[in-house]
């Protein structure tokens, strides 16, 4: 798999991120729509999962979400984990 071109943020199966956050999400979702939209205008790389299409990938999303099936569920270099976070949540926690 190549390198993505600038801005855009590529679906990779569950276990092959390609950038340090990473959002589990369905398209379906408005949450996960705002919370992608989020990081796009705030130029924060992310990789998507998708939830819907991938069991591995979901079931991952429920184990870091202790079990909970909301989404998005948001994965930051540092460990921490967002479940449905607001714009005010991913930013306080993309400041590190």
């Amino acid at each position: 798999m190549g390198y993505p071109l600038p801005g855009t943020h590529p679906r990779v199966p569950y276990g092959r991120s390609m950038t340090n956050i990473v959002l589990y999400g369905a398209d379906w979702c408005g949450d996960c729509r705002r919370a992608k939209l989020w990081l796009r205008e705030n130029n924060i790389p992310f990789t998507e999962i998708d939830v819907e299409h991938d069991e591995a990938a979901r079931a991952k999303a429920i184990e870091l979400a202790n079990g909970r099936k909301n989404i998005p569920v948001i994965v930051f270099p540092n460990g921490t984990v967002l479940i449905e976070p607001t714009n005010a949540d991913l930013a306080a926690a993309a400041k590190g």
